[in-house]
């Protein structure tokens, strides 16, 4: 299970490196962590496993992904992350004939 959360963070992780701006790189890759962390919240809610303290949880992945989106939001500055929000959502501009 470590595996496939793993493949699920480095594909979306490398993606997030290349295709952005790098000025937009940590609140792209924030947004991306807190998206997962959502996810294996909402899978461990649902699959409920053994509990074992030995073992890594999907509540530990979670809240892994929650910290380290939490920790790439706060070295991004805030004029990154409103550029991030502004060009995903934004209006786009009018193209002249």
């Amino acid at each position: 299970m470590l595996t496939l959360f793993g493949l699920l963070t480095a594909l979306p992780a490398v993606l997030a490196l290349h295709l952005p701006e790098p000025e937009l790189v940590l609140p792209a890759f924030s947004v991306l962590l807190f998206v997962e962390a959502a996810f294996a919240a909402i899978v461990a809610r649902l699959v409920q496993g053994p509990d074992k303290v030995d073992d890594i949880t999907l509540w530990d992945l979670a809240g892994g992904f929650t910290l380290i989106g939490c920790a790439a939001a706060m070295f991004g500055e805030p004029d990154q992350a409103a550029l991030f929000l502004m060009e995903q959502g934004g209006p786009r501009p009018a193209s002249r004939p």
